[in-house]
C-alpha cells in the first residue's frame, strides 16, 4: 500500500524488468469536441484519446515497492531546485541516505534540512560545480567516504550558455557538454565500481530535446544527444559483460524551476511538468530498474514520430513554438 502522500503514478508493461518501458500517466479529464472546432480538431482528440487509451489498457501495472528504497544510498545532482529538489524530498520520505550536490550551497543547506524534517536517516551535501573538470571525482568520493557505497546515482544537473556567450557559440558549446555531458561520464566512470558491487543502480534525467531535435537549442539538444548514445551503448556493454547495473534514462519535458522558465519565456508554448509528479516518475524507473520512462506519457509518442512520420512530428513541434522570438534569442 503506498503512502498517502504519493502524488502520482507509473505505467510499466507487465515485462517492464525486461522491456525497461515505464510512463507516467497524470490523470485525464475526457472532453466532448465542440462541432465549431472542426473536423481537424476532432481528429486530433480521438487519435490522442485512442492512442492513450491503447497504451493505457497495454501498460497498466504497477510493481514498485516502496520499501525498496529504505536504506538504499543515494548520490543525487542537481538537488538544489525544481525535479532534484522533488527527488531528494521523496527519497528522504522513503528512508533513503542522501548525498546530495548542487552549484549553490545556500540553497542545498536549506534542501537537506528539509530533508531531515521529512525524516532521512542521513543527508550529507557537497557544493560543485560541474563546469570544473575536477568536480565529478570529488563529489563521487565524498559520498563513497560518507556512505560507503552507492545503491543509486541520480544524474540529474543541468547548464545553460554561460552569461556573456551568444547561445549558439562554439564557446558556450564546449561549457555546456562540459557540465551537461563530460561530468556525467566522469560521474558514471568513477561510481560504477560501487555500483557493480551493491548490483545498483545509474538514473539518468534527460530530456526530449535529447531524443527529437527542435529549433533554436542546438548545444543543449547536442549535450542531451550525446547522453542518450553513452549511456545505450553502456547499457549493451554491462549486458555482455554480464554487468548487473541498471540504466533508466528518463525523458522529461521544461523542468519546474524559475530559471528554465525565464529561459524560454515567450520562446515555447509548452507548460512546464508538475515537480513532484516528474521526480515520482523518475523515483520508480530507477527502483523498478526500467529502461525508460517518459513524462508526460505523450512524450514517448512524440519520439516514436521521430522516425515514423518525420512532417507531422514538425508540426506538432511547431505549434509549441514562437518562432520569431526564438530567432532573436
Amino acid at each position: 500500500m503506498e503512502p498517502a502522500w504519493w502524488p502520482g503514478r507509473v505505467v510499466a508493461s507487465p515485462n517492464a524488468h525486461q522491456t525497461g518501458q515505464l510512463w507516467a500517466w497524470p490523470l485525464l479529464a475526457t472532453s466532448v469536441p465542440c462541432p465549431s472546432a472542426g473536423p481537424r480538431r476532432t481528429m486530433k482528440v480521438l487519435l490522442l484519446t485512442g492512442l492513450g487509451a491503447l497504451f493505457f489498457a497495454y501498460y497498466w501495472d504497477d510493481n514498485f515497492d516502496p520499501a525498496s528504497l529504505q536504506g538504499a544510498r543515494v548520490l543525487l545532482t542537481g538537488a538544489n531546485a525544481g525535479v532534484g529538489e522533488e527527488l531528494a524530498y521523496h527519497y528522504a520520505r522513503l528512508g533513503s541516505h542522501l548525498v546530495l550536490t548542487a552549484h549553490t550551497e545556500a540553497f542545498l543547506q536549506k534542501v537537506v534540512g528539509n530533508c531531515r524534517k521529512l525524516g532521512a536517516p542521513k543527508v550529507f551535501y557537497i557544493a560543485a560545480d560541474m563546469a570544473s573538470p575536477e568536480a565529478p571525482e570529488s563529489v563521487v568520493q565524498f559520498a563513497l567516504d560518507k556512505l560507503g557505497g552507492l545503491d543509486y546515482l541520480v544524474l540529474n544537473h543541468i547548464g545553460g550558455a554561460p552569461a556573456g556567450t551568444r547561445a549558439r557559440s562554439a564557446q558556450a558549446t564546449r561549457w555546456l557538454m562540459q557540465v551537461n555531458f563530460l561530468s556525467y561520464v566522469q560521474l558514471t566512470s568513477r561510481a560504477l565500481p560501487s555500483l557493480t558491487d551493491s548490483k545498483g543502480s545509474l538514473v539518468v534525467v534527460s530530456s526530449l530535446l535529447g531524443r527529437v531535435p527542435a529549433s533554436f537549442s542546438t548545444p543543449y539538444s547536442a549535450a542531451k544527444f550525446a547522453l542518450d548514445g553513452f549511456f545505450g551503448s553502456l547499457r549493451r556493454e554491462l549486458d555482455v559483460q554480464d554487468v548487473n547495473v541498471a540504466i533508466t534514462m528518463c525523458v522529461l519535458g521544461l523542468r519546474d524551476r524559475a530559471s528554465a522558465a525565464e529561459a524560454v519565456r515567450g520562446v515555447t508554448r509548452v507548460k512546464a511538468a508538475p515537480g513532484p509528479r516528474a521526480a515520482l516518475a523518475v523515483i520508480r524507473g530507477g527502483a523498478t530498474r526500467a529502461a525508460g520512462v517518459f513524462y508526460p506519457w505523450r512524450f514517448h509518442l512524440l519520439c516514436l514520430l521521430r522516425r515514423w512520420l518525420p512532417l507531422p512530428r514538425a508540426w506538432f513541434i511547431r505549434q509549441e513554438l514562437n518562432v520569431t522570438a526564438a530567432a532573436a534569442a
